[in-house]
């Protein structure tokens, strides 16, 4: 008999009842609440006369609609200037409070994204099956957990209930061989996934992410290779447990500890795909030969290495591809044939679930170090995941060097990654984002959005344009 997939034994070990029609009833034991998605679900349940089925298994987070300007933020919930935004963080506030929810509330210094929150707190943990009312709840998988989104309805559900109805999914694996060249990170691996298999090429499928490359990743870098499994199609992706990921674990204020902390790594330590594991697709990837990734259009499998030309009508074979191209470049403001090292831009956003962890703001200041951002750009900002990144980074002093580059240094919150706050694109903007959506309108109505790692972000930010972050170490710019 071969043996199980990762996804499988994550699976198998939350089953609460298998039906005739292909379905499972399956237990969730982590469930993080943003404001967003959860004020229908906490009404429904009001008018239902319903209570929480297990009030200690769920973590309430703001973030979406939080400002991060630091004047705004200083005033809590009443210093929120859209009335709706407002309205949105003040009614999970009275949830949490009339259901005696755990929340980190808006001025607390742990508050932040939540799928930066999660992991940080421990609240995410191996083996845990995790869902949010957000679709890159996926993130949490790379600590070896089944992880992904879920609707309202679905989110009103887990409140009552602690369990889901699921139809279990096929397993692909991506392995990635050999290791990122320097100046290549894991952002650049999520793209170039993306652009091989194309947004749909996951569905139906949990992902899980295997090779030496991966396995050389950071944990940092491993979440941001899961957040953007759902880009790919998947509800979810993940990583199997290794000590990186224990040692990451440990000491969080979430964590087991004692003797439950013995006998949770151990088991965590078994939490890894068999050797002879059968996999129902499976893809294979040269790490060596990835570039730094820019998405030139409006979809992330519109994405190029950064010496890499932007494509042109001639070059498709249908009419439907041309027809999607000639959209793409028509709402982007590009030319077929266009160098992506040609694309000006406008302004540059360093943050989000996929790229704000402190990982990703050390890179961005390894590039700012000693340099300024260029004149023509309007507006370069960095936010933290969390209060406490942004606590880490101004410990080490990557605040100042931003700050002395042109950079804005944010309070944490989602900010400009979609146009649900006060950051937002301006019409026929180009941004340098290392959020994960690229879709029209994404970052603000008629915004251009070009998803890169933080280092080519900030690497944009000082040429004013796209630029090879790998070239930097020559002073190139």
């Amino acid at each position: 008999m071969a043996g199980k997939t990762l996804y499988d034994k994550l699976w198998d070990s939350h089953v609460v009842e298998m039906r005739d029609d292909g379905t499972g009833l399956i237990y969730i034991d982590r469930h993080l609440i943003h404001e967003v998605t959860s004020p229908q679900a906490f009404e429904g349940l009001r008018l239902a006369g319903r209570g929480l089925w297990r009030r200690d298994a769920n973590l309430a987070v703001p973030d979406h609609n939080v400002p991060t300007g630091s004047q705004e933020r200083a005033g809590g919930v009443s210093g929120i200037l859209d009335p709706v935004s407002r309205l949105q963080v003040q009614t999970l506030d009275d949830n949490c409070a009339s259901f005696d929810v755990v929340e980190i509330p808006i001025n607390d210094v742990r508050q932040g994204i939540v799928h930066v929150v999660g992991p940080e707190s421990g609240a995410t943990l191996p083996g845990m099956t995790v869902v949010c009312g957000d679709s890159h709840t996926s993130t949490h998988g790379a600590l070896g957990a089944l992880a992904h989104g879920i609707g309202t309805s679905e989110v009103e559900h887990v409140l009552a209930t602690q369990c889901l109805i699921q139809r279990k999914m096929k397993n692909l694996r991506v392995r990635v061989n050999g290791r990122l060249q320097v100046g290549v990170t894991a952002k650049d691996l999520a793209l170039a996934i993306i652009g091989r298999i194309g947004t749909a090429g996951g569905t139906g499928y949990a992902i899980e992410f295997a090779g030496e490359a991966v396995e050389h990743l950071s944990m940092e870098g491993r979440m941001t290779l899961c957040n953007m499994s759902i880009e790919a199609g998947a509800r979810m992706g993940m990583i199997g447990v290794d000590d990186k990921t224990i040692n990451y674990v440990a000491g969080r204020d979430y964590a087991p500890k004692g003797a439950l902390w013995d006998a949770a790594a151990a088991y965590w330590r078994t939490l890894h795909s068999d050797a002879d594991a059968v996999f129902d697709r499976e893809v294979v990837l040269e790490a060596a030969e990835i570039k730094p990734q820019v998405t030139w259009g409006t979809s992330p499998e519109m994405v190029l290495p950064i010496d890499a030309y932007v494509p042109t009508l001639a070059e498709q074979s249908t009419e439907v591809e041309r027809s999607s191209l000639k959209r793409a470049l028509e709402y982007m403001g590009l030319t077929g044939g266009q160098a992506i090292t040609d694309i000006q831009l406008d302004r540059v956003f360093i943050g989000s679930c996929t790229n704000s962890r402190i990982e990703d703001i050390r890179e961005a200041a390894a590039v700012a170090k000693g340099r300024k951002v260029a004149g023509s750009i309007k507006q370069a900002m960095v936010v933290p995941g969390s209060g406490l990144v942004k606590q880490q980074a101004e410990q080490e002093g990557l605040h100042t060097i931003l700050l002395e580059a042109g950079f804005e240094w944010r309070e944490p919150g989602c900010s400009m990654c979609l146009a649900m706050n006060a950051d937002k694109l301006g019409h026929g903007e180009h941004c340098a984002s290392t959020s994960n959506r690229n879709f029209e309108g994404r970052q603000g109505i008629g915004g251009r959005t070009h998803l890169v790692s933080p280092g080519m972000a900030a690497a944009a930010a000082i040429a004013g344009r796209f630029v090879d972050v790998r070239t930097l170490a020559g002073d190139t710019l």
